[in-house]
């Protein structure tokens, strides 16, 4: 759970020139949810782990409901995906196997779409989700909304 947190953390995008959050801003609310009694039904993820046997990212999947809904909510039925690494991991491909695991257990359970939220400063993200199938949906702030449809 401490490593969920951090990545928590880790997933919210800083331009270059920008100070970064507050810690603590990961326990307001509207960022804990993602955290917050993670396992319960429905949640997916995974952990990647190098040969030292420490974490180097995650990625997530959870379902939201219609009365607490998540930056990236589409539906109740669609599940919002969070992913980050760590800034030593980023770059090296990762992420891209990250997100083609957790497609993949979607997948398996049936799942047809998937959402997120991203900065479209992160031009890296940006890149890897749109190879991904991802596309946007609305404009929400200083966030993009996407989703991509996984029964094709």
């Amino acid at each position: 759970m401490p490593f969920l947190w951090e990545m928590l953390y880790e997933s919210l995008h800083v331009p270059d020139g920008q100070e970064p959050f507050a810690r603590a801003i990961v326990r307001e609310p509207q960022l804990a949810k993602y955290v917050e009694g993670w396992g319960r039904e429905g949640d997916a993820g995974f952990l990647a782990v190098g040969p030292d046997g420490q974490p180097m990212g995650s990625i997530t999947a959870r379902f939201y409901a219609e009365g607490n809904k998540s930056y990236g909510y589409v539906g109740s039925d669609v599940p919002e995906l969070g992913m980050a690494l760590l800034p030593a991991h980023r770059g090296s491909g990762i992420g891209t196997a990250l997100l083609a695991r957790l497609v993949e257990e979607l997948r398996g359970r049936s799942v047809k779409r998937v959402s997120l939220s991203v900065d479209p400063r992160n031009a890296a993200a940006m890149a890897l989700y749109r190879r991904f199938g991802f596309g946007e949906v609305r404009k929400d702030g200083t966030s993009i909304v996407m989703v991509a449809n996984l029964d094709a």
